[in-house]
């Protein structure tokens, strides 16, 4: 292990030795924000910290070895020494691994996400696989243990969304579902082409990391909000109360409604997590402009309109254009086996951050 990379990790574990002392003050815990705060910190040190711990447990065990393979007992010494060849592996192993945990992180990968899914191009036919991508992410989230809350829905009369936003919460979600935001295109024979010829279309997909109130402060006078009878499904309580929230955030004119919820009061917490979470997905594209040479050689944080990824299915193949890679298990994919996809793109990402910022 280099130099740097000890210093650097030995000053992880102080910090995060000194975040332990400081959440013990009873005091700290009237203080909400700083309390949240620190435990963010701490949170995300443990991981390297722990594997850190392991490294030098393992490198002191090294050097209990060497010293025994030196012992005048040769069964001992012989003992000795095949066991420092495995150690020796171990070692090399948790250094790559410390590598990769000292990769430069999103700070944003832990927080839970919104999707919002929008047929684009190709009239019922994107709406239809709109709703395909939604049953896709879907399956994907119970697959992995995550759960989705649908927050807005635009039906098509065809099948599909014209519009679906949902949230999605669990471990780690914006680590996964942020190399998904782009222009998704379909190829194949729609259920509505009588000739049998295949048509291209797409489907829009956004994911926005979810906002929390201490990112992002709103002033309540900046917001105008309106109520509304519900309409469509949702059981008996729609259309005979005013349950329905529209927040206009003025300053942006970022817009969110909610109907779905069973009171006005839970759909306007909705909205205003929307509201939220919007505003500060602009702030951070506003940013990533400012900064338009790096997020060229990024995964995942192109521009939206990009197309990512094309669904073939006369080939049951899928390809995602950004990192080249072609995966014949469309049907598979398409059910939310996405695990494969997904480690991929994790993999092409850390490799160019690996490599724009050496350790």
């Amino acid at each position: 292990m280099s130099d740097k990379m000890r210093e650097r990790l030995e000053a992880m574990k102080k910090r995060y030795l000194e975040i332990d002392k400081m959440l013990e003050d009873e005091n700290l815990i009237k203080d909400i924000k700083k309390y949240t705060s620190l435990a963010k910190e701490q949170a995300s040190l443990k991981d390297a910290v722990d594997k850190y711990n392991e490294y030098l447990k393992e490198e002191n065990n090294i050097k209990e070895l060497e010293v025994l393979k030196q012992d005048s007992d040769e069964e001992m010494a012989s003992l000795a020494k095949e066991e420092l060849v495995q150690a020796e592996d171990h070692l090399a192993s948790i250094k790559e691994e410390l590598e990769v945990l000292l990769a430069p992180k999103d700070p944003l990968d832990d927080r839970n996400v919104i999707v919002e899914i929008r047929g684009a191009a190709g009239g019922d036919e994107a709406n239809i696989f709109a709703g395909d991508l939604f049953r896709m992410y879907t399956r994907y989230a119970e697959n992995v243990g995550w759960k989705i809350d649908v927050l807005d829905v635009m039906e098509s009369e065809a099948g599909g969304y014209s519009l679906v936003s949902f949230m999605v919460r669990g471990d780690k979600v914006y680590s996964k579902l942020k190399y998904e935001s782009g222009a998704h295109r379909v190829q194949r024979v729609p259920k509505t082409e009588s000739q049998g010829r295949i048509h291209t279309s797409t489907a829009t997909v956004l994911v926005m990391p979810e906002a929390e109130e201490i990112d992002v402060e709103i002033n309540p006078n900046d917001l105008k909000i309106d109520t509304y009878r519900a309409s469509g499904a949702g059981g008996q309580h729609i259309n005979k109360t005013d349950s329905a929230v529209r927040i206009t955030h003025l300053p942006t004119g970022i817009v969110a409604e909610c109907q779905d919820g069973r009171s006005q009061h839970e759909n306007k917490a909705k909205a205003m997590m929307m509201i939220r979470t919007r505003v500060m997905d602009s702030m951070l594209q506003a940013a990533e402009k400012e900064r338009s040479s790096e997020r060229k050689s990024k995964i995942g944080t192109g521009d939206r309109s990009e197309k990512i990824r094309t669904y073939n299915y006369p080939q049951n193949r899928v390809s995602d254009h950004r990192i080249g890679l072609n995966l014949q298990q469309l049907d598979m994919i398409m059910e939310g086996n996405l695990d494969g996809l997904l480690e991929a793109l994790v993999n092409a990402d850390l490799k160019l951050r690996l490599e724009g910022q050496g350790l």
